[in-house]
């Protein structure tokens, strides 16, 4: 089993000791994640494990990226789970921090990420970003890790943490790895336990959505608000509820009117209570 860290001094002698044995060479990876993990995340350490001498994995529910009214306290908890696949899949450190090690009682510093961070998920969760980027900026801080590998699935958020490191000047690689979908297509979500059997089956129509939208693109379809109108009203029919269902671009994010050689369809919805999150690339470039 990985070794099972709670503090930041353990951590950073854990880290340290590392570059002793292995060298300065050796590179040592990182996945944070919130735990719940499953084979998506498997997917990261994964591919960690293949590019990198040591792998650490966090699992931390990080509490100020939940807006008040969101699923904070029902965020599913799994350690013990999260461990075994952590030891299957090749993590050496699992960092496992309580929030009072994270945010003792007089932090009070933030890391703001602006223009980005306004759009799609920062319209429905204005909080959300400043979150994200302040837990993951000391995660980056505690862990010194030569590459982060984060999922193609929260688009946004990867596109937020890049933009984030340059910056900053923070001296790590961040590695955006592809989606993991179950065979009927589904994005692999630490929510989807949520989802009753209907609601599951209802949310199938994310995937379709992304695909039937991206085909006709690449045939040339060009009124992309003719699209938009008719996923959000396909995925309504089915019995989400949208929150968005964006062409963009694959840089800033911003909707488009026109093609462009890549883009990005980004969409959100609710399945029942469960709000969840997926998108697909388009190339057009030859």
């Amino acid at each position: 089993m990985p070794r099972l860290l709670t503090t930041i001094p353990e951590v950073r002698d854990a880290i340290s000791t590392c570059r002793k044995q292995n060298g300065d060479e050796a590179k040592i990876g990182f996945v944070p994640t919130m735990g719940a993990l499953h084979r998506g995340h498997a997917a990261l350490i994964e591919a960690a494990a293949a590019e990198c001498e040591t792998v650490i994995v966090s699992i931390f529910v990080n509490p100020t990226q939940f807006a008040p009214h969101e699923d904070l306290d029902k965020y599913p908890r799994t350690l013990e789970a999260d461990l075994e696949l952590c030891d299957e899949y090749g993590a050496a450190i699992v960092f496992h921090p309580s929030a009072k090690e994270m945010y003792p009682p007089e932090f009070r510093s933030v890391v703001d990420v602006e223009g980005v961070t306004g759009l799609l998920e920062g319209e429905h969760r204005p909080t959300h970003f400043q979150g994200v980027t302040t837990v993951v900026m000391k995660l980056f801080n505690i862990v010194q890790a030569d590459r982060a590998y984060f999922g193609q699935k929260d688009y946004q958020q990867q596109m937020v943490i890049r933009k984030m490191v340059e910056d900053l000047n923070l001296p790590v690689e961040i590695v955006t790895v592809p989606t993991w979908r179950d065979p009927d297509g589904l994005a692999l979500s630490s929510r989807n336990k949520f989802l009753s059997s209907t609601e599951r089956e209802q949310a199938l129509v994310l995937s379709r959505v992304l695909k039937s939208t991206a085909d006709r693109i690449r045939t040339g379809e060009t009124d992309f608000q003719m699209l938009v109108t008719q996923a959000i009203v396909e995925i309504t029919e089915t019995g989400l509820k949208p929150d968005y269902f964006s062409i963009a671009n694959t840089k800033t994010l911003e909707k488009l009117q026109a093609p462009l050689a890549e883009m990005v369809l980004l969409v959100a919805a609710y399945a029942g209570s469960t709000r969840l999150i997926d998108n697909s690339t388009v190339s057009l470039s030859h």
